[in-house]
């Protein structure tokens, strides 16, 4: 597999759109318009699906260092994620409305399942 390069301006434009993501996510996480209008998010994260992944990545990076932390001086792990997610409301916000475990991405996975389970299938001749 051959590895992909990202150049300085891509990895800048990949920041951009996650701020502005975080920055609607804060007013609304809900808004239909959160992921509307991105600038190469296609080309970038590969659709919407790789944005939230990323936004997952974000959240998971985080979530390691303050378990760090928490199992350092002791605390309970939910401790962490309770500081976290007070620290990013609007990251935690986007990830519960959006991610890849919320009840839209559940319906909508079973909306696809439901549509491959009903075409038709060919059958070969025997």
């Amino acid at each position: 597999m051959e590895a992909i390069r990202m150049s300085w301006s891509d990895f800048h434009a990949r920041t951009a759109i996650i701020t502005t993501v975080l920055e609607r996510a804060a007013a609304d996480a809900q808004s239909p318009l959160l992921f509307a209008n991105l600038p190469d998010v296609g080309r970038l994260f590969g659709g919407i699906d790789g944005l939230i992944l990323a936004l997952q990545h974000r959240w998971t990076n985080h979530f390691a260092a303050k378990l760090d932390q928490a199992i350092e001086d002791g605390n309970p792990p939910s401790m962490a994620w309770d500081e976290l997610a007070a620290e990013q409301p609007a990251l935690r916000a986007v990830l519960d409305a959006h991610g890849p475990y919320s009840p839209q991405r559940r319906s909508a996975r079973r909306a696809e399942d439901a549509e491959s389970t009903s075409a038709p299938t060919k059958v070969r001749p025997s």
